[in-house]
């Protein structure tokens, strides 16, 4: 047997070497296309009927945009700060990961080309600036977007990434446990999405009073893409298809149903109607808090943690939000406070609780029984490693408060900057008006009269009509081109 050749379509070759194991290659790929379609179009089209009917293109836009913006900047620049060659403790060197030669050669963890990992990296990087956004919409200036995606994904998301992600951050070698993004991405988005609110200003008083969904069926159908896409987004952070990978899958799903039940009984409970709404959220917010635990828990864990997932963000969004005159102030249109910051933040903690040694040993590759770090604080109680429990609760302490303080510092900065060049904020006379307003076009026109911007004081889209209609033939009615 150890000498049988291996079938012809295993074979190492130039393009198929022999560090690259094919499976694990397929799979990343597939679990980064997920990812990217939790945005592209889940994103999209969750914000996009999440809004009032004159929002639906600027909300939808903002995502669209900062999808693009963000690989240009992230193969420009961004991967090599996030996951390159450390220039500080928090920081990588700014490089290029365009040649073949560095794309081609294998990643930094994981039995495939850096090529997969730069794709795979670039879809978390961006669900994050998106994320942000939620917190932004219905008046912030478009141009203003557009100059605050490259700016925050450089100055903010490569210093996190690079401190909790990269083998060479401090907080990485402390020995955070962030299983997929539960501080680099959603506390992250949390925390900037409130700050940026903060410097952008408030809706319309009429809007913030009234800003029902234009299309419920819409958002639905956005938050299915962004719970199945989770597959991707927590599966394929073992960088291998392993059993890690799979436990991580399931115990992401039970904790978002869980989750979503328990906001669900709580809205029955106090408000005495099922909304949809508050369901999504629930959704969310178990999502969120499993995200720095996905594969470093059991399955009890997961259901534990989906009951404080649907029970603390409901809490503080529907009882704490309403008192609080700070929190008031803020116009957070997406409550991305609640659902990404605090749900993070309680994900990063009960992480800290459950993580089993076990299951730390198959993600991180360490032996734990040696190794100081990775231990849950209920795992060292069982074990007699107290210390080990609480450095570990401390570390991840350490980490919400290190994201929360740079963000906020960062994302001010930023705001500060970009408004010397444009204004952040759409005036009150084109928030009035929307997306007819900041882009020349409306997301239903056709169902209206269909000519309706035609005699409009901000015009229509530049692009008129998307296809030119045939001509009628001779003698059935005048010609006419439109």
């Amino acid at each position: 047997m150890a000498d049988a050749p291996f079938p012809p379509n295993l074979l190492p070759d130039e393009a198929s070497p022999e560090w690259m194991n094919k499976g694990d290659n397929a799979w990343q790929l597939t679990a980064a296309t997920l990812v990217g379609l939790q945005t592209v179009p889940g994103l999209i089209i969750l914000y996009g009927g999440a809004v009032k009917k004159k929002w639906a293109v600027n909300s939808a836009f903002m995502a669209f945009y900062a999808f693009a913006c963000v690989l240009i900047c992230w193969v420009g620049w961004g991967y090599r700060m996030s996951f390159g060659t450390k220039l500080v403790p928090f920081w990588g060197k700014a490089n290029f990961a365009l040649d073949q030669v560095y794309l081609l050669d294998p990643a930094f963890v994981g039995k495939f080309p850096q090529a997969t990992m730069v794709f795979f990296q670039f879809v978390f990087a961006a669900i994050t600036l998106v994320l942000i956004a939620g917190a932004l919409l219905g008046r912030m200036n478009f141009y203003a977007w557009m100059l605050f995606v490259p700016l925050w994904l450089t100055f903010s998301y490569t210093f996190v990434a690079f401190s909790i992600w990269c083998p060479s951050g401090f907080l990485a070698k402390a020995g955070i446990i962030d299983y997929s993004g539960g501080y680099v991405i959603h506390l992250s988005s949390g925390v900037a999405g409130f700050t940026a609110a903060y410097w952008v200003g408030p809706r319309l008083t009429k809007d913030r009073e009234r800003f029902p969904p234009n299309n419920i069926l819409l958002m639905m159908a956005g938050a299915g893409l962004l719970w199945m896409g989770w597959t991707g987004f927590n599966g394929g952070d073992p960088y291998v298809v392993s059993v890690d990978a799979s436990l991580a899958v399931l115990n992401t799903h039970v904790c978002t149903a869980t989750s979503l039940l328990t906001w669900l009984i709580l809205d029955i409970a106090v408000f005495g109607k099922a909304s949809i709404i508050g369901a999504v959220q629930g959704m969310i917010t178990g999502l969120v808090c499993i995200t720095p635990a996905a594969g470093v828990v059991q399955g009890w864990a997961a259901i534990i943690m989906g009951i404080f997932s649907g029970s603390i963000p409901w809490f503080t969004m529907m009882v704490v939000h309403k008192k609080s005159e700070l929190l008031q102030k803020v116009d957070d249109t997406m409550a991305v406070l609640h659902t990404h910051a605090i749900a993070g933040s309680l994900g990063g903690i009960l992480t800290g609780l459950f993580a089993s040694p076990k299951l730390n040993r198959l993600f991180y590759g360490y032996d734990v029984g040696v190794d100081s770090t990775y231990v849950g604080l209920f795992y060292g109680l069982h074990m007699g490693e107290v210390s080990k429990g609480f450095r570990q609760i401390g570390i991840q302490l350490l980490g919400i408060v290190f994201v929360l303080v740079f963000n906020v510092i960062a994302t001010s900065l930023i705001c500060l900057v970009v408004q010397l060049i444009v204004p952040l904020r759409m005036s009150d006379e084109d928030m009035e008006i929307g997306d007819e307003a900041a882009h020349g076009e409306e997301a239903y026109a056709i169902w209206g009269q269909g000519d309706k911007l035609e005699n409009s004081r901000y015009g229509s889209s530049v692009y008129g009509d998307v296809e030119v209609p045939m001509p009628k033939p001779r003698g059935a009615g005048q010609v006419e081109m439109t």
